[in-house]
Order: C-alpha cells, then structure tokens, then sequence
C-alpha cells in the first residue's frame, strides 16, 4: 500500500436495537462510549499512521449489516460515486469485513478496499522493528489472508495437475495456497516460540538481579514513548502517530532513594482491537502481567479520554488484571495541552482521588519528580523497612546497602556509628538479614 495512495474513509457503525422499541439513534454510540464522529476521527488517525491521503470521510450508520456488502445498495452507489469523482484509490471501512464483502465492494467500488483490521495490519508491518515484532505481524497476517483468498482466487473451477508432494491431482489453486499460508505459519509459530523462550530467559535473568519492573500500558497515541524517552533519556520512536511503538522495549532507571527499576513500554491498546491481533502481541504484553507497577498513561487532552481508559480496562482485564489493582498507577499525561484552570481543577482533582493518580506533561516534564515518588511509594507498601547501625569503617557492607537496598535516611549516633534507616525488596530480605543479622525492623511496611 503506497504512501501518499488517495483515500476513502467509511465509518460503517451498527445502531443497536432496543427491546421492543426499534433502532436506538445512540445505542451503538453508548456501546461504545464514544461518538461515532470520533471513532471516524480515530480511523483518520490510522489512516495517516501509514502516510495515506485521505481525501474524503464518510460515516455511514445501519440498523443491521447487509450480507453481501456490509453497507445497503443505495450507500454502495453513493460511495462509488465518490470513489469514482475523487479518483480514490483505497477505500478503508472502519468496520470487521467478511471476504465476500470486501470483494463485493472492490468490484461495486473499482478500488482496492480494507477494513479495520486490514488497516490496522498495514500498521503494525510499517512499526514492527525487531526480530519479534516482524514475526507477529506476519502470523497476524497470513492468519487474515488465509481466510481471504477468495478474493485473490476466482478461478476455483479450474483444476491444476499436481504431484505427490505438492497436494496430489486436482488440487486446486486456492487450496494448495492455503496449505502453503498454514506451512508457512508453522514455521513461524515455531520461530516465535523460539524468540519468546529468550525472552523467556531474558526475564528470568531481570529476575535474578533482581529490579522491580515498572510496564507503560495505555491507549495508543497516549504519550507512552515520550514518557519512557523522558524518564530515561532513551530515544525510542515516540511521534504522533497511532501505534508508533509496536516492539517493546526496556531501559533502566534510577529512583528517587537510588533504587534502580527496569521500565518497559508496550503496544498501545485501541478500540475494536480483534482478538487475534492481541494474541499475536500476546508476548509484547507478559511485561504487564508479570510488572511490579503498571502505569496507566492516559492523554488527558483528548476529548475521549474515558472512552479510552475504558478501552483499556478491558484489555488489562483480559489480562488478569482488574481496575483496582495495587500495581495500577494513573499518569495523567498532556498536562502541557490544557488550559490554566483545567490543570488546576485536575490537579485539585488527582489530590482528592484514593487512587492516587499523577498529572504530567512527558514532553515538558511536568510532574516527573511527582511520578517517581508515586512509584516508589507504591513499591514500599509491600517492602519491609530496617534500621541497620554499622561501624563507619565497614565500608564493603555500607557499599552492598547502598547497591541493593533503598536509603532513607543516613545519620550518626552518639558513638560516631552509621545508622541506615532503608527498604528492601521482598526477594532480597532473606540474603539482607544474612548479611545484617542485627538489623531492626520497623513496623509498618514502608516505615
């Protein structure tokens, strides 16, 4: 799919029907949380993800899906039309096709069509970068295409001979390319369990160091990757852009007490996301499962943003992983985009809100210091706090708290003896107490 092709952007939404009364107007819009102009705005945003020129928008609503195009006769005339006065060459609908109906519209359109899933596919093989990320993609797709050949094959009434190897006498042609899709899928299902071992290994070995681990999860476009490039002067592909970030990715950094925490960014979650396009990502997401602290980035500038936290609750729920999670820290990113006395109100806002959730702007800066105080708070609720006296001359194990322990506070007794008040991860306190023996527990976690 050429960048600059001219494009054509559907907005093909289901109303729903309430009990007895007929269509609903809202009813699909409730559904969905979000106003059908907006889930047309965000197939836009895809669109141009890929360099594509959109040169028209429709939105199209339906009491139901027509079988054989999706979209009712009139709607098929009316948008070939268009196609045809514009000289679109690609027309995305932003709704699940069946192969049938894709191809119906090809031939009513004149132009090549792809719905979300489509489009969302394209995506995904322009970001993907590691060895990993190319893997998945191509599993997602052949699994698309296998189901779509149909269209690419219409001669299903011509035979071909063929020898033993290759499928026997009277194979057809779309039968010998879905047996080749399905070999090819093998050979990459087992490359990516390959991969995902080392990955496997990769994280077993974080483990052992070990650091707590701190995952980026949020709605795609949220400033994810601005947030990880800020909190560790990294400079990962961070645009805006839908999907910018598809491989993940994992630097170090330094909380406020010294402790060090391995921070991952991850794919960003959107809406009518098909499951098979998750579970192809399914590795890209163990760092949330198995994260100490998950922050939830949310673009607080966005007109949708609770549509979009909600979109994402979901996913995080499939997950394992539900809304009142201890590990879930709420960074409300953008800060930089709103007006004076709507920061304020949020900022009031987050003060009062028992979930503890954190106003930032990643690309300023703005409430950096305020979120890794959050995060390290967070760790401390389930870390145990010591008091260890040492001689001042006892500098090799002075040095081993300073490298595994976070340091509260360094003071001097009486006797001239260094007292560390610090904190511990739950993995290190039995190899701690070997090495301190005589050190003092506080008693409230955290201290």
């Amino acid at each position: 799919m050429a960048a600059g092709t001219r494009a054509l952007v559907v907005g093909a939404y289901l109303l729903e029907r309430r009990r007895g009364r007929g269509p609903a107007r809202n009813g699909g819009e409730a559904a969905h949380q979000r106003p059908f102009e907006a889930r047309l705005e965000e197939a836009i945003g895809l669109a141009a993800a890929i360099d594509l020129q959109v040169v028209e928008s429709r939105l199209v609503t339906l009491v139901a899906p027509t079988p054989a195009t999706f979209i009712g006769k009139g709607k098929v005339e009316e948008l070939a039309a268009v196609v045809r006065a514009l000289e679109i060459g690609l027309v995305i609908m932003d709704c699940a096709l069946s192969p049938i109906q894709q191809r119906n519209l090809e031939k009513a359109f004149g132009a090549k069509v792809i719905d979300r899933t489509g489009l969302i596919l394209e995506i995904f093989g322009r970001r993907a970068r590691t060895r990993e990320g190319a893997l998945q993609v191509e599993l997602a797709h052949l699994s698309y295409q296998r189901s779509r050949l149909v269209r690419s094959w219409t001669h299903l009434e011509r035979q071909r001979g063929g020898f033993g190897f290759l499928g026997g006498p009277g194979e057809t042609q779309i039968e010998a390319d879905r047996r080749l899709i399905q070999e090819r899928m093998t050979r990459i299902q087992r490359d990516l369990d390959s991969v995902t071992r080392t990955r496997g290994l990769h994280r077993k070995s974080r483990r052992r160091v070990p650091y707590p681990i701190i995952a980026l999860v949020g709605y795609t476009n949220a400033g994810k990757s601005t947030l990880f490039n800020r909190l560790t002067a990294a400079d990962v592909f961070a645009e805006n852009l839908l999907f910018a970030t598809l491989d993940p990715t994992s630097r170090a950094i330094e909380l406020p007490h010294g402790e060090k925490a391995i921070i991952s960014d991850t794919v960003g979650f959107i809406s009518d996301l098909p499951t098979t396009l998750i579970a192809a990502f399914r590795a890209t997401l163990e760092d949330v499962v198995e994260a100490d602290i998950l922050l939830h980035v949310r673009d607080l500038a966005h007109g949708e943003t609770e549509a979009q936290a909600s979109d994402v609750a979901k996913v995080l729920d499939e997950l394992g992983i539900r809304p009142d999670d201890p590990r879930l820290i709420e960074v409300w990113n953008k800060a930089d985009l709103l007006p004076d006395a709507e920061r304020e109100r949020l900022s009031a806002l987050a003060a009062r809100d028992a979930r503890r959730p954190v106003l930032v702007s990643a690309l300023t800066g703005e409430g950096m210091d305020q979120l890794l105080q959050a995060i390290e708070a967070r760790l401390a609720t389930e870390r145990p706090s010591f008091v260890v006296t040492l001689d001042p001359a006892d500098g090799a194990r002075l040095n081993w708290l300073y490298e595994q322990a976070e340091i509260l506070d360094r003071r001097e007794d009486a006797d001239s003896r260094v007292v560390i008040m610090l904190r511990i991860a739950p993995e290190k306190e039995q190899r701690f107490l070997r090495h301190f023996p005589d050190a003092r527990r506080l008693q409230s976690p955290g201290g």
